[in-house]
């Protein structure tokens, strides 16, 4: 068998991606003298890594309907196998204002533990209170250890999730969280992550996700989760200001 069809073979059979010719042959050339084995995970990484508008091949049965977000319809089933990748995710569970508030935190260097905040510590002051013997800078090393990645994006990730996809031939659609999907939290999952469909219900233009039709496959695309990430303050802020909503005066967050 070539390194051509092993690499598509491979992901073929663990990811259940048909990657496109195109993409593997210009991957090739970039890759030369790479034994087969690390050039196969590299490989998957790439595909995990790009925009699969550039890097799948597409098929009636692997892409989305091009009516898919018209709302008259008022369900259909999703037929074949589709993969998407994530172009937003939104946390529609918690307020606009608690998001905003926790974002806050994070950048104080603050973290939940129940129902206290507690003072995170940066890498260089967990060093300096190592090399001082303090007791109290092995507590906070403990505390930022257990809470800061929880609430690193400003989310307690408890959903539900509204998501926004696209398929390799360009078209997006809305996707609900119905049931928690393990891996689909602001915390975990990147923008650029792909996620594969299997019989997924469409209603009223929306995807219905859940454990059973939507299988996280990984992956992120940096040029778009970087800034995502950067400016999701800022447009949760002009969400917030375009409703009317005022700051909350007590420290809690505002409903929607």
């Amino acid at each position: 068998m070539s390194t051509n069809d092993q690499i598509l073979t491979q992901i073929q059979t663990s990811k259940g991606l048909c990657v496109s010719p195109t993409w593997l042959n210009k991957f090739l050339a970039s890759s030369p003298n790479i034994p087969a084995p690390v050039l196969i995970k590299t490989a998957l990484f790439r595909v995990l890594a790009s925009d699969i508008r550039e890097s799948l091949s597409t098929n009636p049965t692997s892409i989305l309907p091009v009516d898919i977000s018209n709302p008259n319809i008022r369900e259909s089933r999703l037929q074949g196998t589709i993969p998407v990748q994530v172009l937003d995710i939104e946390d529609i569970g918690s307020s606009l204002w608690s998001q905003v508030e926790a974002i806050e935190r994070v950048e104080r260097g603050e973290a939940i533990r129940g129902r206290e905040i507690v003072r995170t510590i940066s890498v260089g002051e967990d060093q300096e209170a190592a090399e001082n013997g303090s007791t109290a800078g092995a507590a906070g090393n403990s505390n930022s250890n257990s809470n800061a990645n929880p609430n690193a994006s400003g989310s307690s990730g408890a959903g539900p999730h509204r998501l926004i996809l696209q398929d390799a031939a360009g078209t997006k659609a809305l996707g609900i969280e119905m049931q928690r999907i393990e891996g689909v939290t602001l915390e975990k999952l990147s923008i650029g992550a792909k996620l594969m469909l299997r019989g997924a219900t469409v209603a009223r233009g929306m995807i219905l996700l859940d454990p059973g039709c939507t299988t996280l496959l990984g992956g992120r695309i940096d040029s778009l989760d970087r800034p995502w990430k950067d400016g999701r303050k800022a447009r949760l802020l002009r969400t917030i200001d375009a409703m009317g909503d005022e700051a909350p005066t007590s420290g809690s967050g505002r409903g929607r």
